[in-house]
């Protein structure tokens, strides 16, 4: 960069004091010119000097990778441009020439330039106006968040100067606590970058928090979808389940975006070993041992309590908020499900009572009611009622299913088969029982979603339908949805949220 470049960004910098300068204090605004004017005089002693000096080397940056599913590596931290010379960083930064200010804090010593300083947010109010610090050569810093260090506020400080930042993914979460300390709007963009670019099992819960806390909705929204995603699907569940804090799993239990394997019956089992983990979190074994070991606990407690519902003891009432979440009405639809629920006493009665008796008239009336059902249907409805199920296609194949626990008179049948995802009612297996109606039709209001994840449970491919009604008769069948020509990598998971439209007219007397 030349002396020619550093002048125009050195005049930008004075251009901004003195539009804070405050008016009533005209003295201030000169005491602010004189000091630009002698930093200034500094960044052209060391630019004529690198000019002669040759090329001088910047910091180099590697590249950022992820592993399949480990942790962020900092072979490729990100590379922040801002057009200021190695010298400068070198000779005013590390060296501290011509400095006119001291910053302390976290047991170091930066000697630092106010004209530098003052692109951030912080330091331009502090040495504008009436505070005391405006006249101080030595300032002392209060970090107020635990998450600054002092590599992060070296690293913070030295983005003012130097004309590349190296932000290593272990390292994201302190500096963005910095930047937002210091209010340093372009370095808390390239954090969020970072952030967004490597979201894993092993950053993802940090990343959600501090995103929160440091007010990036954005990167918020990417670390939970990748939760909704992988929270069921994820290879390695006990190391995410570890992670998870009761507000975050309430949230994902509330939301009908989540990639449910297989039927809401497994999102009740994964709870069961989450909240195992979150009371023993000394565990130590094998993915396989986790329920076992999580239906042992239980067992014990039931003995232990005299039969009370554990969510009704003092130990299970922190996790009384997400179990609410629960969409028992498709879970006490399946025997073997319902039988579990029982033994388990995990829910407490006066949950279920309703329940039972709610899909008990539903079940009478779509028996007897007369009717096809409403043409029209409130569609915000469905995602707080829908029933989530999924299915994972591990690669190319023809192949059927279904879901357990939806039925209502159907019997829905989901078939894969050259790139093509079909619906088909079949009344041909009359052992299904109640899964299967001699009515000759059905209406039910279905979302579809195929989703594709690499080994760092990133979205590769995602296309889903809108909420929709779909009627079939028996033996009839309609394609839902065409993955021709699409960029789709297997393994693939197929998810649904259905609701069933209760049919319209009265009930025979």
């Amino acid at each position: 960069m030349d002396k020619q470049a550093v002048g125009a960004r050195s005049s930008r910098i004075l251009g901004r004091l003195w539009e804070r300068r405050v008016p009533e204090q005209p003295e201030a605004g000169g005491e602010e010119a004189e000091m630009a004017g002698e930093a200034l005089a500094v960044v052209d002693q060391v630019e004529e000097e690198s000019e002669e000096a040759g090329p001088s080397t910047s910091q180099g940056g590697l590249r950022r990778k992820m592993d399949s599913g480990g942790p962020p590596t900092e072979e490729s931290p990100r590379k922040r441009s801002r057009g200021t010379s190695s010298s400068v960083y070198e000779r005013l930064f590390l060296m501290g020439e011509g400095s006119d200010v001291q910053i302390r804090a976290l047991g170091e010593v930066w000697n630092l330039h106010k004209v530098y300083l003052c692109q951030s947010g912080y330091f331009a109010s502090m040495f504008s106006g009436a505070w005391r610090e405006a006249t101080m050569n030595t300032i002392d810093l209060q970090m107020p968040d635990e998450n600054i260090d002092r590599e992060a506020l070296h690293e913070a400080l030295s983005s003012l100067y130097q004309s590349s930042v190296l932000i290593p993914p272990r390292r994201v979460v302190s500096i963005l606590a910095t930047a937002s300390m210091l209010q340093l709007d372009e370095l808390i963009q390239e954090c969020g970058e970072v952030m967004k670019d490597t979201v894993s099992v092993h950053t993802v819960c940090s990343y959600y928090h501090s995103a929160e806390s440091y007010g990036l909705p954005n990167i918020k929204t990417v670390c939970f979808q990748w939760l909704l995603d992988n929270l069921m699907t994820y290879h390695n569940e006990e190391l995410l389940l570890r992670q998870l804090s009761p507000d975050i799993m309430k949230e994902l239990i509330a939301s009908s975006e989540l990639l449910v394997m297989d039927v809401e019956m497994d999102v009740y089992s994964m709870l069961k070993k989450w909240m195992y983990l979150q009371l023993q979190p000394a565990w130590n074994g094998s993915r396989r041992a986790l329920l076992p070991h999580a239906n042992l606990w239980l067992a014990r407690s039931k003995r232990e309590s005299g039969g009370t519902p554990f969510l009704e003891t003092q130990e299970g009432g922190v996790f009384v908020p997400v179990f609410q979440h629960l969409r028992l009405a498709y879970i006490i639809c399946d025997l073997p499900s319902a039988r579990i629920i029982d033994q388990d006493a995990l829910i407490p009665p006066a949950w279920l009572t309703p329940v039972y008796k709610d899909q008990w008239l539903a079940l009478v009336r779509a028996e007897q009611s007369k009717g096809v059902g409403p043409t029209d249907v409130h569609v915000p409805n469905c995602p707080r009622n829908s029933m989530r199920c999924g299915h994972h296609l591990p690669r190319e194949m023809r192949c059927s299913w279904r879901w357990a626990g939806f039925n209502f008179g159907w019997d829905l049948v989901v078939c894969y088969a050259n790139q093509r995802i079909i619906f088909k009612r079949s009344a041909k297996n009359k052992s299904h029982g109640l899964g299967v109606s001699l009515l000759w039709q059905r209406k039910v209001a279905f979302r579809l979603c195929v989703v594709s994840l690499d080994t760092t449970g990133r979205a590769t491919f995602r296309k889903g339908t809108e909420y929709q009604v779909l009627s079939l008769g028996r033996d009839e069948e309609l394609e839902i949805m065409n993955l021709e020509n699409q960029d789709v990598a297997f393994p693939i998971y197929v998810a649904c949220n259905f609701l069933y439209v209760p049919r319209e007219g009265r009930t025979p007397e």
